[in-house]
């Protein structure tokens, strides 16, 4: 489907009266804005702040081109989660050569969230520099005064140059070997070697681990983690950030050594934390996998796929982006996630569902065609 049936489908269901009707969500459908324009906020997150919820995400184009950074990061507004509003871009691409963030870049993942100590609006983003591929593997920072923006672009950084995490093994402060290039390459049967044989951890000590598909949680504490892909993809870092949100406070842990783990989202609930994630295998769906830790530093144990019922073995078509809790409800979650198609960005479809709880207290996931906030009692 071109860009132009799309826009021509949102605005039937838009409807002439110039309102959104949205009052439900339906996962995989197109979902049109205020303006009957299918929503462009892919890989995800959410911001509740002062009554109201904001949606950022990458924004794209048409076609394979728009799997790369031409315009920036959206922002859309919604007071209940199903109507949203399009706020404009909130972090735009420079057309400046020598700028980090130059058009045709990789910007991903966006996430935002507010520092009361300095009342500001802090983002984090997976970054890679234009006509490199996924080879730099840095977190990009930038900020505003405002939820909408603009946000000002910062830096973009590989985390914890020069630190151990609190869980390193002998092998990682050994002399690395003279060849530690990977072959990853997004699936089975052309992944690298164990990684504390190969020692990226080591290699990458000075100049800062590599960060790849991301995510931020705020504990209730108000401290912020970062936590995303290292080492050629192998392991998850869950690293803590300084009081500010601003950079790494050198404090972080190793976690799912070995075990290729993208997408990463995470929640906590009755005082335990949970982790969904995906595996590595490109842009093709796979079986969410689900963790559980009695601290967010770990240890984790993993739980198996979440998702029951026809589509489990894809997570129904889709990966997970972002895990929202619900403002004012109680052990409600909403499960965000995407349904990818490189071959055309723009038409990318979001696949929402609601964390359900088993007897036993386990988390999981079902399809369901068509559902709202009224799910939660």
């Amino acid at each position: 489907m071109n860009f132009k049936r799309l826009f021509l489908i949102s605005l039937f269901i838009f409807g002439i009266t110039g309102k959104n009707i949205a009052q439900t969500i339906n996962p995989g459908d197109i979902w049109p804005d205020n303006n009957g324009v299918h929503i462009n906020a892919h890989g995800g997150g959410l911001l509740f702040h002062e009554g109201t919820y904001y949606w950022f995400g990458e924004h794209k184009i048409e076609g394979e081109k728009g799997n790369q950074a031409w315009v920036g990061i959206h922002c859309y507004s919604s007071k209940n989660l199903t109507d949203w509003h399009d706020e404009g871009i909130a972090l735009s691409v420079s057309k400046d050569p020598e700028s980090p963030i130059v058009e045709g870049c990789i910007i991903e993942r966006p996430k935002v969230v507010y520092n009361e100590k300095n009342q500001q609006f802090v983002m984090w983003f997976h970054h890679e520099l234009k006509g490199m591929g996924y080879k730099a593997a840095k977190t990009g920072l930038a900020v505003s005064d405002r939820v909408t923006g603009p946000y000002k672009y910062i830096h973009s950084i590989n985390p914890n140059s020069g630190y151990w995490p609190e869980n390193v093994c002998s092998i990682h402060k050994q002399p690395v070997p003279e060849t530690t290039e990977s072959s990853y390459c997004g699936g089975p049967g052309c992944l690298p070697a164990h990684p504390d044989t190969v020692n990226i951890l080591g290699r990458d000590f000075e100049k800062g681990q590599m960060s790849r598909d991301m995510t931020l949680f705020i504990d209730d504490d108000g401290t912020a983690y970062h936590i995303y892909s290292s080492e050629e993809n192998s392991t998850t870092h869950i690293s803590k950030l300084s009081d500010d949100y601003l950079s790494f406070s050198g404090e972080y842990v190793r976690v799912f050594p070995n075990r290729y783990m993208e997408a990463p989202s995470i929640f906590k609930h009755r005082g335990k934390y949970y982790f969904i994630a995906s595996g590595c295998t490109g842009w093709a769906p796979n079986a969410a996998r689900l963790s559980v830790a009695d601290d967010i530093f770990g240890p984790w144990t993993e739980l198996g796929n979440p998702c029951v019922g026809e589509g489990k073995e894809t997570t129904f078509g889709s990966q997970s982006t972002y895990i929202l809790p619900i403002e004012g409800k109680k052990d409600a979650f909403i499960f965000m996630a995407d349904r990818w198609n490189p071959e055309n960005a723009i038409d990318g479809r979001y696949v929402w569902l609601p964390v359900q709880f088993d007897e036993n207290g386990w988390p999981f996931l079902e399809w369901i065609d068509e559902w709202g906030l009224s799910f939660f009692k």
